[in-house]
């Protein structure tokens, strides 16, 4: 995995630029999200639709294509006009992991997609709800509790070969656990079970979590950075409990159309950037547990690509793989 505070340090050295993106006269443009309203990566593309307002088009429309863990949306991104006004939102998942994950994706990460910038770093954490005793604080604690219960030891995602997915996998097998899996249609739905004690445990975005922390209907147990949260500082991480390797930080990236220009790939990337750097965006982002993150279109193909090489053993070692 790329160290974040290198990405980070990237981060703070880029200049701004002023973006110039060519305003659609009447038309509108369209933020594609393959999840739900009420999660992080909705709530990602609301903020910047409302920062590109203006900029990219007078009117700038965040459009839910829902299904398939996000990949309904790349599909329709793949198939749209060139014309920069239908991007996509995405964590990066989907170009990461889901190539080792489905044998029938319906896009090419590589040749079909088009990275233009990132938006922002997420470190995912696991957590449990009221099915789970109050005295269960830590990842070991639960592990015993999970042995101890194992028709109820079960963990949620927001989807099928997603991150949380595969990290929540790592920990069952680090602890010499059985934990049933089960996928939902976004972080939501799955965070609703997990408060309303549907289900044990989660393993979703830090965000998802954080404005459920204070009520105490979820607990968070652990975090999957190198160094724990700056949103939930009393949080250890997997590492620091004693589940070396277990690291996982997932960016929610900015995507176009195969064949845009150039010319269009960089002023929207500009676009990007400057959203990153507006105070009113980053604190927005903070209030999802994310840290703004930004590169040049290059850059960020780079990382995903070394993130594709990383997560390729840890999903062969989980066993999954889908045709569907």
């Amino acid at each position: 995995m790329i160290d974040r505070r290198h990405v980070l340090a990237s981060f703070a050295a880029l200049p701004l630029a002023s973006p110039s993106v060519s305003r659609a006269q009447g038309q509108p443009s369209r933020l594609l999200v393959g999840f739900p309203a009420g999660g992080s990566v909705d709530a990602t593309a609301r903020r910047f639709a409302e920062f590109c307002r203006g900029k990219l088009a007078d009117t700038v429309l965040v459009e839910q294509k829902v299904g398939a863990g996000g990949r309904i949306a790349i599909a329709a991104l793949k198939d749209a006009a060139s014309d920069g006004q239908t991007l996509l939102v995405s964590p990066s998942s989907m170009f990461t992991i889901y190539p080792h994950a489905y044998r029938k994706l319906a896009y090419n990460p590589v040749t079909d997609v088009l990275p233009i910038a990132p938006l922002a770093l997420s470190t995912c954490g696991f957590g449990v709800g009221p099915m789970v005793p109050a005295a269960v604080k830590t990842l070991a604690q639960f592990a015993d509790w999970a042995r101890a219960n194992p028709d109820k030891a079960a963990y949620a995602s927001p989807a099928a070969g997603a991150m949380p997915h595969f990290l929540g996998n790592q920990f069952e097998r680090a602890a010499g656990l059985k934990l049933i899996h089960a996928p939902y249609r976004g972080a939501a739905p799955g965070m609703q079970d997990l408060m309303g004690g549907q289900i044990a445990s989660g393993c979703f975005s830090i965000g998802d979590f954080l404005p459920h922390l204070p009520s105490g209907r979820v607990r968070l147990l652990g975090v999957t950075d190198k160094a724990r949260s700056r949103f939930a500082p009393d949080v250890a991480t997997f590492e620091e409990q004693g589940f070396k390797g277990i690291v996982g930080v997932e960016s929610y990236g900015l995507f176009a159309p195969a064949r845009l220009l150039a010319a269009q790939v960089e002023k929207l990337a500009a676009l990007a950037r400057a959203a990153v750097h507006e105070p009113a965006v980053v604190e927005a982002l903070a209030k999802l547990g994310f840290e703004p993150l930004s590169l040049p279109p290059a850059d960020y193909a780079a990382r995903l690509a070394a993130e594709r090489d990383y997560w390729g053993p840890v999903v062969k070692a989980s066993g999954f793989s889908s045709d569907d």
